[in-house]
């Protein structure tokens, strides 16, 4: 009996752990845009479900709806309250990698395409992309809880936070 009141008692820990990682991850997110908002007035953000998009170039044209396709270039980013070369971890953007430095030995800059559908694409970049427009660039920034979560991807550890920025292409029904 005492064995499984500690079990319960160490799961409730770590759940709440981990809310208090993402509750932090929220807390830098937020001081990071609010510096990107004071330094830069022409920028707005929106928020969608945990996901902040911060436009930082208008697009024209109509906005990406669920179950519309849109092409992009991107940069992936862990976001540890600031977004830098070192922490780039993925991007399709070869003007972008060449100009940080970054190189990858097989390198695909190839503008990548997807349905904004569930399923497809990160819930942070799901609900980051939706209302983009053709033209648009902006940063999406969110915890991990709308990220890869607690699975470790790659470079990316479990329950980072992460940052990708857009150059939107195209948008489409």
């Amino acid at each position: 009996m005492i064995l499984a009141c500690t079990a319960v008692l160490l799961c409730g820990c770590a759940k709440q752990s981990l809310e208090n990682i993402y509750s932090n991850q929220e807390a830098k997110i937020d001081s990071f845009i609010s510096g990107l908002l004071d330094s830069n007035p022409e920028y707005s953000v929106v928020h969608n479900n945990g996901s902040n998009r911060v436009i930082m170039s208008q697009g024209t044209g109509p906005a990406l709806k669920e179950g519309g396709r849109i092409s992009f270039y991107y940069a992936g980013y862990t976001f540890n309250g600031n977004l830098n070369a070192s922490n780039i971890f993925a991007t399709n953007n070869q003007a972008f990698a060449e100009e940080n430095g970054w190189s990858v030995s097989d390198p695909d800059y190839e503008v990548k395409t997807a349905v904004l559908a569930e399923g497809e694409l990160l819930e942070g970049l799901l609900y980051g992309l939706e209302g983009v427009r053709e033209g648009e660039v902006c940063l999406i920034l969110f915890s991990g809880k709308y990220g890869y979560g607690k699975k470790h991807i790659g470079t990316i550890p479990a329950n980072s936070a992460l940052a990708f920025q857009i150059w939107v292409e195209r948008v489409s029904e």
